[in-house]
């Protein structure tokens, strides 16, 4: 193998590398980013649920 052919080979492996700690950085913040909406879903959904059964109270006192 010539000296060109592995230097080229060699920055194909580095490129790979880089790409592939990148993907990981933002799925990472994607993981990040999943967790906070679905708190943020959790959240909306026990107010919802609060303000639901406040309704039902004041239709059966009605």
């Amino acid at each position: 193998m010539s000296l060109e052919l592995f230097n080229q080979l060699e920055q194909r492996v580095t490129d790979t590398v880089e790409a592939l700690e990148m993907m990981k950085l933002e799925n990472e913040t994607l993981r990040e980013e999943n967790t906070q909406l679905k708190q943020d879903r959790e959240e909306w959904e026990r107010r919802l649920s609060e303000l639901l059964n406040k309704f039902e109270t004041v239709d059966d006192a009605s």
